[in-house]
């Protein structure tokens, strides 16, 4: 009967681990061996990869098209263009006409057009192409030499150039050598001359022939500094072209002036028969 019990004691502690109680060392150990599986089965936080530098490419040219047609772009007229296609005409009376009645034309009455217009009587000869300045003015002026030697009064001209530029006007002034003779010329143009020195040189001695630019001509008309009532030739430069082939009246600012001048007192004098005008 000892032996039976003893026995049943002994499978007791077997199956349930030496006693009643279990021993705490045994639960930690457990728990831990639960955290490492818990963890080791956790997927890993993924790395956010660095961004890869980006690639550039060339793409290959297009392949022209031999049978498509060409589109050609439209390229403005130049001066240049149109006087390689014909010979450069030279300016008559009738172009100088036209000009100040198309001009003068906006914001005026009829009655005042008819007061604006230059009759065919005031022309001389335009130039043809074939004269030099100074065989130009001695056939648009035979008696020069008369003209000059009656000539008395100051602040005022016998014959008036007008050109469009200062550089312009002392080519003429050059050209004017075998024509002009013991005449005295003065220059009226505002590039590095002052118009107080102009103004001396009109007051202090008699003046024969004046080359210039219209601007300045006309600010001197303007300050009472140049009288007109001598005045008997005015000759426009009117064919010369400049480096971009533009002709006296074909520059803006120039016709403009131009136009003002005459506008003044110029067409009431040609109008009046006292003033003729020459197209050089």
């Amino acid at each position: 009967m000892a032996d039976d019990l003893g026995d049943e004691w002994w499978k007791s502690e077997a199956a349930g681990g030496g006693g009643g109680s279990a021993d705490p060392s045994d639960n930690e150990e457990k728990e831990k061996d639960t955290n490492m599986i818990e963890m080791m089965q956790q997927e890993p936080t993924p790395v956010p990869a660095s961004p890869k530098p980006k690639e550039c490419f060339l793409l290959p040219a297009k392949e022209k098209d031999e049978g498509a047609p060409k589109t050609k772009k439209r390229r403005k007229k130049k001066i240049s263009d149109l006087l390689a296609k014909s010979e450069p005409k030279p300016g008559v009376p009738e172009d100088l006409q036209k000009l100040v009645m198309d001009q003068l034309s906006i914001k005026r009455s009829v009655i005042e057009l008819e007061e604006l217009k230059l009759p065919d009587s005031c022309f001389l000869p335009a130039n043809d192409l074939s004269h030099s300045l100074s065989s130009y003015l001695k056939q648009i002026c035979p008696k020069w030499a008369k003209l000059r030697k009656n000539h008395k009064e100051k602040k005022s001209l016998v014959m008036l150039i007008i050109c469009s530029s200062a550089l312009r006007a002392l080519e003429l002034i050059r050209s004017t050598s075998a024509f002009k003779g013991e005449c005295k010329v003065l220059k009226l143009f505002a590039k590095h001359i002052k118009i107080q020195e102009q103004v001396k040189l009109l007051e202090k001695g008699v003046v024969h022939l004046g080359v210039g630019t219209p601007g300045r001509i006309k600010a001197l008309i303007q300050q009472d500094v140049l009288n007109l009532n001598s005045l008997k030739y005015l000759v426009f430069d009117w064919n010369w072209r400049d480096q971009k082939l533009r002709r006296l009246m074909d520059i803006p600012e120039i016709r403009k002036e131009v136009l003002e001048l005459l506008e003044m007192r110029l067409i009431s004098l040609c109008r009046a028969d006292s003033l003729k005008l020459g197209l050089f």
